[in-house]
């Protein structure tokens, strides 16, 4: 059952996975560490959820990531990522991965039809106001979150009638105002299972936001926490009302894991 996160309140869960010898901290990023903005390429993590990671980041045994939907490319762009960051990525939902110290550990082919998908999509979505084509590694997403319902509701149908009739392998994904198609089956269950390999994490913290995210959530174990941010069916553990509180959570983690090396 979900219960509610309260700053301030001793939460047995956080508490457990901040013991844990081993942890990672995976964010998802729009909606999660940042808040929704209507150019997507425009969004950037808060400046206090960036504070907490690199505060997490710097204890021994723990690593923080980024999991999303982007991908790569424009993930390392928003997250503003370098080469020299600390900060894990697995961008496309799972299918894509930057690790520190070792670099890009995705399969650099590209899906074989994802231009004639642009090429199809973008006359439909050049026809609805507010409507914006992301072009993506593995297939495209459309976001919405400048139209209004009813033209959210007129775009998803037609680009779901195309698909469905010409790209009927792609995989679908509905989130918060954006519909995405996919050639990789991949959801971000499978980078829970990458992150928890690559760093032997005996405990993983997964916070997000959306539909996707319950990929996710659902792998979780009995050692690791999910949160959701906002409203919504979830299987996490915890609940957080925004990305701000997801900070605060995070600075009560940082807070107990140092506790405890100390």
């Amino acid at each position: 059952m979900t219960r509610t996160w309260t700053r301030g309140t001793r939460d047995e869960a956080l508490s457990a996975i901040a013991r844990t010898p081993r942890l990672v901290v995976a964010l998802d990023f729009d909606g999660t560490a940042s808040t929704f903005v209507v150019d997507p390429m425009a969004a950037r993590a808060l400046p206090e959820i960036v504070e907490q990671l690199e505060r997490l980041s710097a204890l021994d045994d723990t690593a923080v990531a980024y999991v999303s939907g982007r991908s790569m490319d424009d993930l390392r762009v928003i997250t503003e990522h370098s080469d020299a960051s600390v900060v894990a990525l697995a961008g496309s939902h799972g299918a894509q991965y930057w690790y520190p110290g070792v670099g890009p550990a995705d399969p650099e082919g590209r899906d074989e039809v994802r231009e004639q998908l642009w090429e199809a999509a973008r006359p439909i979505i050049d026809r609805y106001e507010g409507a914006e084509l992301e072009p993506k590694t593995f297939g495209m997403g459309v976001h919405t979150r400048a139209a209004t319902p009813e033209v959210e509701a007129g775009v998803f149908a037609e680009i779901d009638a195309l698909v469905s009739e010409r790209f009927p392998g792609l995989r679908r994904r509905l989130g918060h105002h954006v519909l995405e198609f996919s050639s990789r089956s991949e959801g971000k269950d499978a980078a829970m299972a990458a992150l928890r390999a690559h760093f032997d994490a005996t405990g993983i913290l997964f916070a997000g936001d959306d539909v996707t995210d319950e990929d996710a959530m659902r792998v979780l174990t009995d050692a690791d926490l999910g949160v959701r941010v906002g409203p919504g069916e979830t299987a996490a553990a915890l609940r957080v009302q925004n990305p701000q509180e997801i900070a605060l959570l995070l600075e009560a983690l940082a807070d107990e894991r140092e506790a405890r090396r100390e």
